[in-house]
């Protein structure tokens, strides 16, 4: 088994890691003081042709994979950008992979470029406020009415609604109680976030305030038939064929945000002098710091094992969740203890860290719950009972 990265992907890596070196730690902290959102850091992406970079080529994508997108978006984060940099740019990288994947030759066409090269903006809108993680539960419901559908209901942590003019959005087609699965009846569409029939509603919340989370309220926004992503129905199994590259690529942000917060922690440690010598020399401020990196780097595998597995078609949902939960975990001891090595000025703004320590809650709730993934871990991997 080899480890190590290929020199087109050493390639990527530097050539991101260079484009964000544009990008210091005082524009991202002006961006969430500011509640800004990136604009110009989302168009240096985009004009260097990363937008799209695990789409399909002939719809303007890079037609590399989740390995690709993963080390390009670690970097990101890695950066000091953390989840406000990576959450900007992530539907853009592989969010309508189901609609490459379940959509008409036409529907790619028409729905893909656009998003690709910038002149759309999109966000994802499948969670709900009395759902929560049950997605069978979902109550948004899509009314069909003449040739299409209208749409009622209320999404909750919707991102950058504020500023999107499309969403994918799952919805109820058919009531739960006159489906045989629950997992039917379940409808995935792309469309106009028509904001005639839309109400955005921005939620303040503790971190990553650069990328605006929103209540949606729908009342009887109408999408035409065409909108429909594959058969009516069958959303939800469309939306979890997405699940473990999501997974992969959320933690290789956690790793690489990680990795920011231990470089500013091991940089102060050694700068600052107490005593009349660094910090850094006291084993109680070393052993924490050994130890993250130690955590980091595990977890790190695991992420490029998963992402590996799902390029080559593999079975990788054990992988992929796992990396999740370990990247998350590692990384939010390290943002933790970036902090605390820091003492005082861990508190302050001006030394970054405390942001770092804000989004990396992101990743340990996001997009699954980390009891969910032990519970996952424990039924389909060791055979135990189902616990829910």
């Amino acid at each position: 088994m080899d480890f190590r990265f290929s020199d087109e992907q050493l390639a990527i890596r530097d050539a991101i890691t260079k484009l964000c070196a544009d990008f210091d730690a005082e524009y991202w902290l002006q961006c969430d003081e500011a509640h800004r959102f990136p604009e110009e850091f989302t168009a240096a992406i985009r004009e260097a042709g990363w937008f799209g970079i695990a789409m399909p080529e002939e719809y303007g994508g890079s037609g590399l994979g989740i390995t690709e997108a993963a080390i390009m978006m670690q970097a990101v984060a890695e950066s000091g950008a953390g989840m406000s940099g990576a959450s900007a740019i992530h539907l853009n990288i592989f969010g309508l992979n189901p609609v490459v994947v379940f959509g008409t030759e036409e529907q790619k066409r028409r729905m893909l470029p656009p998003l690709l090269r910038g002149e759309e903006s999109a966000c994802f809108g499948v969670t709900e406020p009395n759902a929560g993680l049950d997605t069978t539960s979902l109550q948004v419901r899509a009314e069909r009415h003449g040739d299409g559908y209208l749409i009622h209901g209320q999404k909750h942590w919707t991102s950058m609604a504020q500023r999107a003019n499309k969403v994918l959005l799952l919805a109820r087609t058919t009531a739960r109680d006159q489906v045989k699965k629950k997992t039917d009846g379940l409808s995935l569409f792309y469309t106009d976030l028509n904001r005639e029939y839309a109400e955005v509603r921005e939620i303040p919340k503790m971190g990553r305030a650069a990328v605006d989370s929103n209540a949606v309220f729908y009342d009887g926004m109408p999408v035409p038939r065409e909108d429909l992503i594959g058969e009516e129905g069958k959303g939800f199994y469309y939306i979890l064929h997405g699940l473990n590259p999501e997974r992969v690529l959320l933690a290789a942000e956690a790793v690489g945000l990680g990795r920011a917060a231990l470089k500013r922690a091991v940089d102060y440690a050694n700068q600052r002098s107490v005593f009349g010598r660094p910090i850094g020399m006291n084993q109680g401020i070393q052993h924490p710091l050994a130890r993250n990196w130690m955590e980091l780097e595990a977890a790190n595998l695991m992420v490029f094992d998963a992402a590996n597995r799902y390029d080559r078609g593999e079975e990788c949902g054990a992988q992929a969740n796992a990396a999740k939960y370990l990247a998350a975990e590692a990384g939010f001891r390290a943002c933790e203890t970036a902090v605390l090595t820091h003492g005082g000025m861990g508190y302050a703004k001006e030394y970054h860290v405390e942001r770092y320590f804000r989004e990396m809650m992101i990743p340990r709730i996001a997009p699954v719950s980390r009891e969910m993934i032990l519970n996952f871990i424990g039924e389909r991997v060791l055979g135990l009972p189902r616990s829910f």
